[in-house]
């Protein structure tokens, strides 16, 4: 059966005018403003071997590779579905001599296996930071610092950070408030769920307070104060003041401490990015490890923005001044309007019209006159 001229698979699109060059404003405003704060670019490949990819995706991951035969190697390679576990490659290999903490940026288009309701698009544009070597306080605000200046040079206002701590229930179900080891994913899923019935139902009663703790960061925060016992919540309780002091001022900050949905790899903190009048998250990260070969783990911390969400809101693009030059102007001429920042259109024959050809201005003894 053909297909029908202009078809696309499901979840991949054409960006035309002015779309298009909207993505790579911005994906260039984004890597540029996160290198300023001293992160290289690297630039990983498109595709990889299966199973060196699989080795970097954690929390199933691998399940959204797309998959096929490389015709050279006959060996079954896969598109990157993510672009922050070959990040993670770079560093523990090809840079593992390097001095630490290890700052790298990057940017490129990912491939997802499969779309969802929120993001129909399979075809993203991803870009963001990744910090190695360390996961401490100080690095965690760095990142956050650094992302919400990043979506700010991008145009976003309004951005609200969501703070959420991955690892709370392992970490007091192994001492303050003890689990069976066959109960900590279920009470883990019932939080993330905010099923009261289901923690009562698993005996976990002590884990209901977290549920009421989750909202605009200071009474939320207020809440996790008042959950007696638990020392682990004390170092939790001064990073997030910490983080209210650092950029409070800047964003919107909320907290939901046993936010576990996409956040499956990462350690003690995670963050969602949102953005006024932009649909869903436009950005997450968080602290995780990273494995070394021969199983030596080194901590690190990151974040990745989404960029396509910023173009589908109308960022990034820019109004230019289109000169239409006529039959016969002088070539130097034109070289002194692009260089002052015109976009000329020079016409092919007596029948080309400015308008018609999308012109602003049009030029006229040697100046550009509006149309």
């Amino acid at each position: 059966m053909s297909i029908a001229p202009g078809l696309l698979p499901e979840g991949l699109r054409d960006r035309l005018p002015p779309q298009a060059e909207a993505g790579s404003r911005l994906l260039h405003r984004v890597v540029v403003a996160i290198g300023k704060h001293g992160y290289a670019r690297v630039s990983p490949p498109l595709a990889e071997f299966e199973e060196g990819l699989v080795g970097q995706l954690k929390s199933g991951g691998s399940r959204d590779l797309f998959r096929f035969v490389d015709p050279v190697s006959q060996r079954t390679l896969a598109l990157r579905p993510d672009i922050t576990a070959q990040v993670g490659r770079i560093a523990v290999s090809r840079m593992g001599h390097r001095h630490r903490p290890l700052r790298l940026a990057y940017g490129g288009t990912v491939l997802k296996l499969k779309a969802t309701q929120l993001r129909p698009e399979r075809e993203l544009t991803q870009a963001g930071a990744e910090l190695i070597g360390t996961d401490s306080l100080a690095a965690v605000i760095e990142i956050l610092r650094v992302a919400v200046e990043a979506l700010e040079v991008a145009g976003v206002t309004g951005i609200t950070v969501d703070l959420t701590l991955p690892d709370l229930v392992e970490t007091l179900a192994a001492g303050a408030m003890p689990l069976p080891a066959d109960k900590i994913d279920a009470v883990r899923d019932m939080l993330d769920a905010k099923d009261a019935g289901g923690l009562a139902g698993l005996g976990a009663d002590a884990y209901l307070p977290f549920i009421e703790a989750a909202g605009p960061v200071a009474p939320a925060l207020a809440k996790l104060r008042a959950i007696a016992g638990p020392k682990a919540l004390d170092k939790r309780i001064e990073a997030i003041e910490a983080i209210i002091a650092a950029i409070g001022d800047r964003v919107t900050l909320t907290l939901d401490p046993t936010e576990r949905h996409g956040f499956e790899y990462q350690h003690w903190i995670g963050f969602s990015l949102f953005g006024q009048g932009l649909s869903g998250e436009i950005g997450r990260g968080g602290t995780y490890t990273i494995v070394h070969p021969g199983g030596r783990e080194e901590k690190a911390i990151g974040f990745s923005l989404f960029i396509d969400p910023l173009v589908d809101a109308g960022l990034g693009v820019v109004e230019h001044k289109r000169v239409f030059l006529p039959l016969g102007t002088d070539p130097a001429q034109a070289e002194q309007l692009r260089a002052a920042s015109w976009i000329t259109i020079a016409a092919l024959s007596a029948e080309d019209d400015a308008v018609a050809l999308g012109c602003t201005h049009i030029l006229r003894d040697g100046q550009p006159a509006a149309l």
